[in-house]
């Protein structure tokens, strides 16, 4: 496999910005395969280990393509949903999400089932909705 780049991969400017102050260079395997399918449309089943990239392997295409698309998402309506086995799980792709989108306009946040949602959402509303 030939080493490419974020920048090959022909991420958008403000991605590309986070991922350098994040300190990410190279992408690793798992992205280098994934992040071009996914990015054309396609779906894709990935499977590797423990620390390899695999969050940025499938949210950098999602957000690469609702930051293209200038996406918004209207109240109550969130333009994606990633669905996680546990809370903290959940947490870390939240936080990655969160820094992968930095240098945009794109907002996350993240509920967790067992809880009642109604006050999770309330804490994050500003943050979704700036306007409400």
């Amino acid at each position: 496999m030939t080493q490419s780049t974020f920048a090959s991969l022909q991420l958008c400017p403000p991605l590309l910005t986070a991922l350098d102050q994040l300190g990410f260079q190279t992408p690793t395997p798992i992205q280098q395969r994934s992040l071009p399918l996914l990015m054309e449309g396609c779906d894709l089943l990935g499977i590797a280990q423990t620390g390899t990239g695999k969050t940025a392997a499938f949210a950098l295409p999602m957000l690469n393509a609702i930051q293209d698309k200038g996406l918004r998402a209207a109240k109550k309506h969130p333009l994606a949903l990633i669905l996680a086995p546990t809370r903290e799980l959940a947490s870390q792709i939240f936080e990655d999400i969160r820094q992968y989108s930095q240098e945009t306009n794109i907002r996350a946040t993240c509920i967790f089932g067992g809880a009642n949602q109604n006050p999770q959402i309330r804490r994050d509303r500003k943050n979704l909705y700036p306007d409400s």
